[in-house]
């Protein structure tokens, strides 16, 4: 069992985590013992020494940790985290019975009641993120609850809390049934390949399931598409099966070419008939603007932060710059779908990261749809900042 230590919270930060604010800031502790072992459990409790919450020690972003419990008397144990689990199950049974779609998010942090913790399916496999060394450390705990309360051929695991940010490469089997991959999952009947056992990605976003099929839908046929930071072209494969005139994906990552045409070919598309271009996507829009290059739909969603040789980019800082080169090659009444996952800004704000592009370039527009993290991403509804998600598709006025 972990150690429980008593962490004494500032008046302020009292009635935020008491009214049920999941992470523990490192500024709400009157104190913290740096030499903290991560994974230790801490009993949160008022300056006069009054319970308030069952938290644990776990370094993640600007946090410390995250609340398990209000109720003094719980035990944090493999029961603790299959009610959990049997919780949030229910609350996708619907998608388990969806025949078109055969990958979701079955657990969500913060959103399910465990910060720090995420589940995907794949078709039958389980994925497990665990975003601090303190939430890994009930790793053994986490695994015999998931196999009490699902019927899993295997489980694999994700450790993204490595030095620097960086994935470091492992075998993130578990146990069950050995992935043979990749695994062909379905989308809203779209195919796309997955790989759980390939470094940090698997190949898709779930986050943008709802986008894609917007995508797909309403905004491609008979279109040219631009997608930018393409990753393994998914947004490209929604675009083409929408019947896009063309689509032209853009990674600097070498792998993006052989994994974009993985997904064009699982799903029946002629690749050769598509672009793929293995380069930095700054350097695209100007060359695109050299070759006078318009697009009607152009997708963004780059990382929250990238650094290359040239340059580096942040979504915090560089989203208005990045809109401004996108609309140097968007056609006339065109499309841009704007994306971000950067969790340190709301959507309001990202809209006024939208305006100033448009008002820089003296262009009128409206935003046809915007999307955040679609239903399987539960999250909070008192907390809106942990919906991370923020997509908007801008028609341009002229």
């Amino acid at each position: 069992m972990n150690q429980l230590v008593e962490l004494k919270l500032k008046p302020n930060f009292v009635a935020e985590v008491s009214n049920g604010y999941p992470l523990i800031l490192k500024e709400a502790a009157e104190t913290i013992d740096e030499a903290l072992e991560e994974g230790t459990l801490l009993k949160i409790v008022r300056p006069n020494g009054k319970y308030i919450a069952t938290g644990y020690y776990g370094k993640q972003n600007k946090g410390i940790g995250w609340v398990l419990t209000n109720n003094q008397t719980e035990e944090i144990d493999e029961a603790f985290f299959k009610v959990k689990f049997q919780q949030a199950f229910i609350k996708r049974d619907s998608f388990y019975n969806i025949e078109d779609t055969t990958a979701f998010r079955v657990f969500n942090g913060e959103g399910d009641g465990i910060g720090g913790l995420t589940i995907d399916y794949y078709d039958g496999f389980y994925l497990i993120s665990f975003y601090s060394q303190g939430i890994y450390s009930f790793r053994e705990t986490i695994f015999a609850a998931l196999k009490e309360t699902a019927e899993l051929r295997g489980i694999y695991e994700k450790k993204r809390f490595d030095t620097n940010g960086q994935y470091v490469d492992q075998d993130d089997y578990v146990e069950g049934e050995v992935g043979e991959f990749p695994i062909i999952i379905k989308e809203n009947g779209m195919n796309f390949a997955v790989n759980l056992n390939d470094g940090a990605m698997t190949g898709i976003f779930l986050d943008q399931r709802d986008v894609r099929l917007a995508l797909r839908e309403r905004f491609s046929e008979g279109k040219t598409v631009l997608n930018t930071f393409s990753y393994t072209g998914a947004f490209s494969v929604a675009a083409a099966l929408g019947g896009a005139y063309e689509t032209t994906s853009v990674d600097l990552a070498k792998r993006s070419l052989p994994m974009t045409i993985e997904q064009f070919s699982v799903n029946g598309i002629d690749y050769e008939q598509q672009q793929i271009k293995v380069m930095n996507v700054f350097d695209y829009f100007s060359y695109a603007a050299r070759h006078q290059l318009k697009f009607d739909v152009v997708v963004l969603d780059p990382p929250s932060f990238a650094r290359t040789k040239k340059m580096t980019f942040s979504t915090s800082k560089d989203y208005p710059k990045l809109i401004g080169e996108a609309l140097e090659i968007t056609a006339a009444k065109g499309i841009i779908v704007a994306s971000t996952n950067n969790a340190s800004f709301n959507m309001k704000k990202f809209k006024t990261f939208i305006d100033k592009a448009f008002k820089e370039k003296n262009q009128r527009y409206k935003i046809l749809e915007q999307h955040q993290l679609p239903e399987d991403f539960v999250i909070l509804e008192d907390y809106p900042e942990f919906n991370y998600l923020k997509v908007c598709i801008i028609q341009l006025l002229k």
